[in-house]
């Protein structure tokens, strides 16, 4: 085999192997189907894919790309927490998760540098949207036989799932990627219907979580999506079905739970949040450059919280959460890193190809990023992936914006040679 035919190889099986990845993401087969624990499925695909990339980097020599200031502020921003168990209040928590961030990093820049074309880009985001499905069928089978209920009546599942606030923001994810392929009128019919399926699915799950902040996400996500979307009558019609379908079949404690937002200092939860952001601020106020180390939030609870405050919580905000453990420089890098995704998803939604498909990814890291307000995941897998589907998208588009500026270049018109004479005037 020739070294190009298998570098090309390699790249199309790292590819497949990322589709794997993203439907493990979410299926979790592992956590449920006790044979195929011991295969660590969602490592061994990830791992694989990017070793496959980097062997088919190597072997046509070509430059890894870092994406740009994007993926170097990433980079900056696992190294810091790696380097953080220098001054960490737990050293060992910190390692871990210095590497388990790392880990994060090398899937992101594996996405940028094996997603490269739209049909690519639809088929992951198309994976994760199926392999939601089981996720939510196994959110409301657990609601229906009332196993493992938080609080008595919020529903989760298992493996990442098991928190529901974290189920509630990883299926927001999915919401506005199924609606699209819905609304696309080149999407297959039977495709639709399994779209149609997961979106709905999702919804019910969101509700049976009961998660504030997992309603608000998806609120966002849906009303930027109908915003955004070019047939914008027909994102309404989508939009007021999702509300009424919403306000008819959501149980009663869902609004119950979220009228509680209005007298939050009657509320546990609410008041942990409330302790958790306190903690945050005199944790920056003591070291505000590079905070307590990485993991080390609820470690260094007891130093900073109010006397009330007798149980630890997590931090309930990434953004609050970073400048807790990692400090203003953690914070200023994972600000370049996730805005650059933002900002990225935003100017490929004006792609006409690929335009639908980035602003449903824009709608899906909105909605993500108002549930991580209330919430607060450093070490989530859902979060980088969707980055990178972002930052591959905003890349796609920009590579097909350069190949239509030189397709518009007028060809170099024809300088006529002068023949010059030993007399020295040109003939």
């Amino acid at each position: 085999m020739e070294p190009g035919a298998q570098g090309q190889r390699r790249d199309v099986l790292a590819f497949f192997l990322l589709v794997g990845f993203a439907a493990v993401m979410y299926a979790v087969p592992g956590e449920w189907i006790p044979a195929l624990a011991p295969l660590r499925l969602a490592l061994l695909t990830s791992g694989l894919a990017a070793g496959l990339m980097v062997m088919r980097r190597l072997g046509k020599a070509e430059p890894l790309y870092f994406d740009g200031a994007r993926g170097i502020a990433l980079l900056a921003f696992s190294s810091l927490a790696f380097c953080s168990v220098a001054w960490s209040v737990n050293p060992d928590v910190t390692r871990f998760q210095g590497v388990e961030l790392l880990k994060l990093t090398a899937i992101y820049l594996t996405l940028v540098n094996v997603i490269t074309n739209s049909k690519r880009l639809a088929a992951v985001c198309a994976a994760m949207v199926l392999a939601a499905i089981v996720t939510s069928i196994g959110v409301i089978n657990w609601y229906i036989v009332g196993e493992n209920m938080v609080e008595g009546f919020r529903s989760r599942w298992v493996g990442v799932y098991a928190d529901p606030n974290h189920m509630a923001m990883n299926m927001v994810v999915v919401v506005p990627l199924a609606v699209a392929f819905v609304a696309r009128k080149s999407t297959p019919w039977f495709f639709r219907i399994l779209c149609g399926a997961s979106a709905i699915l999702s919804v019910v799950a969101i509700v049976l979580s009961h998660s504030r902040g997992g309603f608000i996400g998806l609120s966002v996500a849906m009303a930027l999506w109908a915003i955004r979307e070019k047939r914008r009558m027909q994102a309404i019609v989508l939009g007021t079905v999702f509300v009424l379908g919403l306000a008819v079949f959501a149980p009663k404690s869902f609004w119950q739970r979220n009228e509680t937002v209005t007298s939050f200092h009657e509320d546990a939860s609410a008041m942990g949040r409330v302790y958790a952001w306190q903690v945050a601020s005199r944790m920056s106020l003591d070291k505000p450059l590079l905070g307590v180390g990485a993991g080390g939030f609820r470690y260094a609870w007891f130093e900073y919280a109010p006397p009330e405050a007798r149980r630890a919580y997590v931090a309930h905000n990434i953004f609050l959460d970073v400048i807790g453990e990692l400090g203003w420089i953690g914070l200023l890098c994972f600000l370049v890193f996730a805005g650059g995704s933002v900002g990225g998803a935003a100017s490929a939604s004006s792609d006409p190809e690929m335009g639908w498909l980035a602003r449903a990814l824009l709608a899906s890291v909105a909605g993500y990023l108002v549930c991580d307000l209330f919430s607060g995941y450093i070490l989530s897998a859902h979060c980088y992936v969707l980055f990178g589907l972002a930052a591959s998208a905003h890349r796609i588009a920009q590579a097909r914006e350069r190949a239509l500026a030189v397709g518009r270049q007028p060809a170099p018109t024809q300088v006529p040679t002068a023949t010059w004479e030993g007399s020295g005037h040109a003939a």
